[in-house]
């Protein structure tokens, strides 16, 4: 990684963090996800599950800690890891196909998070299922962040990806 990918990075982290706790109020709705997506799809699957990592670290830093660190950590850097390989595949992605996959990113992440309890507990259908609204949540935050923060980003995402080539 060079030291301009290393900044956007450290941007990226900065902005999700900031934008977690300010959203912290409102229950699973922040830009974390759609900010690794977009991260994955315009610098790499190494770049987005870094970007996870950083973001649940530093953000759980103020907002708790627990066993449930490691299942975020692990449910934010596998949706990093596909929207790296989205972002390999085509280089135009339209924005309603990333949307959609921002949808399906918050309902992933719960059914990963879901997990802890299952760790724990053994019971895993009534904890989902009760998580089912929150997992809703998420989706739609997703959605809206993905709407207003993509055009903006990517505007200056493509300038790096221009660089690089």
């Amino acid at each position: 990684m060079n030291t301009y990918k290393l900044t956007l990075l450290a941007l990226l982290a900065a902005l999700a963090v900031v934008g977690r706790y300010a959203f912290a109020f409102m229950p699973n709705v922040q830009p974390v996800t759609s900010l690794i997506i977009i991260c994955g799809i315009f610098l790499g699957p190494v770049a987005a599950i870094c970007l996870a990592l950083l973001t649940t670290f530093l953000s759980n830093m103020m907002l708790g800690m627990g066993i449930w660190t490691i299942w975020q950590v692990i449910s934010w850097a596998m949706i990093g890891f596909m929207s790296g390989m989205l972002g390999k595949l085509s280089k135009r992605i339209p924005l309603s196909l990333i949307v959609i996959f921002a949808i399906f990113s918050g309902y992933f992440y719960g059914l990963i998070i879901s997990l802890t309890n299952y760790s724990i507990t053994g019971k895993f259908i009534p904890y989902y299922l009760a998580g089912l609204p929150f997992d809703t949540y998420h989706a739609i935050g997703n959605a809206l962040f993905m709407i207003l923060l993509y055009p903006v980003i990517s505007f200056f995402f493509k300038r790096y990806t221009e660089k690089r080539l």
